[in-house]
């Protein structure tokens, strides 16, 4: 028997509020399982050091828009 994308929205629906946030939680988090390419070691290391960098706020973050408008700008 196969089941449809609507019958499985349609059910989890009917779940109660605290089962469906369970549910959706799991579900986001199934997004994250999905393979992307494979990283050298060192750019591993890389991501690991910048990740601790921002966890230990020893770094600025500054907002997307504004470093490309900056980019852009130098481009000319």
């Amino acid at each position: 028997m196969e089941i449809s994308t609507k019958q499985v929205v349609l059910e989890a629906l009917k779940l109660p509020p605290l089962l469906r946030a369970f549910v959706a939680e799991k579900i986001i988090e199934s997004l994250d399982e999905i393979q992307g390419p494979d990283l050298s070691q060192e750019w591993k290391k890389v991501i690991a050091r910048r990740c601790q960098e921002i966890d230990q706020n020893l770094v600025e973050l500054k907002q997307a828009e504004s470093v490309f408008e900056r980019a852009y700008s130098k481009l000319g």
